[in-house]
């Protein structure tokens, strides 16, 4: 029996608990090979881009996935002209090297699934949502009954308040979340960093710090590696 090559792939990595579902799915597939984690990052503050990480941990995460880790720096103020060009020359040397795919954790905003794939196929490359319609609620469950952790980085003010900052993404967080709030905060209500979890090889150790509002808006919590 022959079996079917692997599709190089890049994946967008966010840190959080939507990335680290879809590559849990993408890995059971067996279809794609991820050549390495594409990760937008502030350059000025060294950190994920509104996931607030820090690059520490960042690579630590991509250390214990066994992943490489592609790197696409933007300046803070960055306009989406200046995004869109930095991610751009990283997309264009990989399609070069013949990678033919981007896997992202979206699960339903389809402006933005339709942006990612029309920016993808100016360039000839594809999008490839693993868990797109996935039911949020459902997706929250299953990413604590297959035993991932994550703590809490960001929220936004006008949807949450700052305790929930800096929680750990568990059953009592998903209870007390308001009504109207998406149990994965895939409307942007929080964003999370997963640091353990089935397909990591071990666990990224992490204190938490201090919870700061940014831009009037957004509660950030600072985590910092344990050397």
């Amino acid at each position: 029996m022959t079996v079917a090559a692997s599709e190089s792939a890049l994946f967008a990595w966010s840190t959080g608990k939507e990335s680290a579902m879809a590559l849990y799915e993408l890995r059971r597939g067996g279809r794609y090979e991820v050549l390495a984690l594409l990760t937008v990052l502030t350059g000025d503050y060294g950190r994920v881009s509104m996931h607030g990480v820090r690059r520490a941990l960042l690579k630590q995460q991509a250390a214990s996935l066994g992943l490489p880790l592609s790197e696409v720096v933007i300046a803070k103020g960055s306009s989406m002209e200046d995004y869109e060009a930095a991610m751009g020359r990283t997309l264009e040397h990989y399609a070069g090297l013949g990678v033919s795919s981007v896997v992202f954790g979206d699960v339903f905003l389809e402006d933005l699934r339709e942006y990612r794939e029309g920016k993808l196929s100016q360039i000839g490359m594809k999008a490839v949502f693993p868990i797109w319609k996935r039911d949020t609620a459902e997706l929250a469950r299953s990413f604590l009954d297959l035993g991932f952790k994550a703590v809490i980085t960001c929220v936004d003010s006008r949807l949450l308040d700052k305790a929930f900052a800096g929680r750990d993404f568990d059953e009592r967080f998903l209870r007390d979340l308001p009504a109207g709030v998406d149990p994965c905060g895939e409307n942007g209500e929080f964003h999370s960093f997963v640091h353990d979890g089935p397909i990591f090889a071990e666990r990224i150790q992490h204190d938490t710090g201090e919870v700061v509002l940014r831009d009037n808006r957004f509660w950030f919590c600072d985590l910092l590696p344990v050397q």
